[in-house]
């Protein structure tokens, strides 16, 4: 079978098959999806930045115009001996999985197919078909475990030439995890702030991960959510200056909202309660925000989560519209979540 087992995927990509000509990477962890796409697409020797050698295409154009990937893998290459085909946000696109099904009946002879896809089931039309081919392989690509962590942080402070202090590395640890990407831009984040001092401290750690007194988007947030109106108020006007910033705080609070409505929807599905559910949580949940996040899990039902975050995408929409009002409008929103917050944590549904 042309499949590679989760910790298997590093091990090939640093040596890629020659005949592996359809590659799929997909998984629930988008950032590493992406990251090894890259990497893949490295190894290929082709300039990525070439739109002659490197031809990108989103799944939904592909769905939309069936039988285009096969015309492009059948194009012959005018400047280079090959091309890649780079194919993004696959899913369940029927034409998609049409396409790659005649590529392995006759794989291409100048084209490399790359395919970046969400995590797809066993059983998946698009995964059984490229797992079947003899030209084909599947790469699947899951949360980042504790030793995945521990080497992206390794990798990153030798790449910074820094190092870290025991309880600083035990804390940033559990900060991050989920998504490959946002898990090596936090530790960018942190090395860059660091620079120059040769070892970061929990303190470096701190002031990177918000885990300090002094207010920001999430404070902002789970304030709104605790129903504490005035401790919002003052996050919001502390951060929120500028209309960049406002729509900074409405794409936290929708993803914030997004996760929270899910671990609710277990709460309601299952037998475990919030802090089994918090514990559980990929990406994690920073420790010093646990204790705010259960209790908006406790509080906010699956339908109240609901009507939040319409609220929030409705106001996203307008500011797009009035950019000038962006501040004014997202400060009008998250009120009316803090003013639901309060009711909710009285006890009233």
């Amino acid at each position: 079978m042309a499949q590679k087992k989760a910790h298997e995927v590093d091990s090939w990509l640093a040596r890629p098959a020659t005949e592996a000509v359809i590659v799929l990477i997909y998984g629930p962890d988008r950032g590493l999806v992406s990251e090894r796409a890259t990497a893949f697409a490295a190894k290929t020797g082709l300039p990525l930045d070439d739109p002659f050698s490197v031809v990108k295409i989103d799944a939904a154009d592909i769905e939309r115009d069936s039988g285009r990937l096969v015309d492009e893998a059948r194009t012959v290459p005018m400047f280079s001996p090959r091309r890649l085909i780079w194919v993004r946000n696959a899913a369940a696109q029927k034409s998609l999985a049409d396409d790659v099904k005649a590529l392995v009946a006759q794989p291409p002879r100048d084209a490399i197919i790359l395919i970046e896809a969400q995590d797809l089931k066993k059983g998946a039309p698009l995964r059984t078909i490229v797992e079947g081919a003899f030209a084909g392989m599947a790469l699947p690509c899951y949360g980042d475990e504790a030793r995945d962590i521990e080497a992206v942080i390794d990798d990153e402070l030798r790449a910074a030439g820094l190092t870290m202090a025991m309880d600083a590395r035990n804390a940033l640890r559990r900060s991050l995890g989920g998504d490959r990407l946002a898990t090596r831009g936090e530790i960018q984040k942190l090395t860059l702030y660091a620079m120059g001092r040769g070892e970061i401290s929990l303190d470096d750690v701190k002031d990177m991960t918000g885990d300090v007194s002094a207010l920001s988007l999430d404070d902002a947030i789970d304030a709104a959510l605790g129903g504490n109106i005035a401790e919002f108020d003052a996050a919001f006007t502390k951060q929120c200056q500028t209309s960049s910033q406002a729509a900074q705080l409405l794409a936290t609070a929708t993803r914030h909202l997004q996760n929270i409505h899910l671990m609710r929807g277990e709460m309601e599905n299952g037998s475990r309660n919030a802090a089994a559910i918090i514990a559980a949580a990929r990406p994690p949940v920073f420790f010093a925000r646990r204790r705010a996040v259960e209790r908006a899990l406790s509080s906010w039902s699956a339908a109240a989560l609901t009507r939040a975050l319409t609220r929030l995408q409705s106001t996203t929409l307008q500011t797009r519209r009035r950019p000038d009002l962006a501040v004014a409008l997202a400060r009008q929103a998250m009120l009316g979540i803090a003013v639901e917050g309060a009711r909710l944590a009285g006890g009233r549904r």
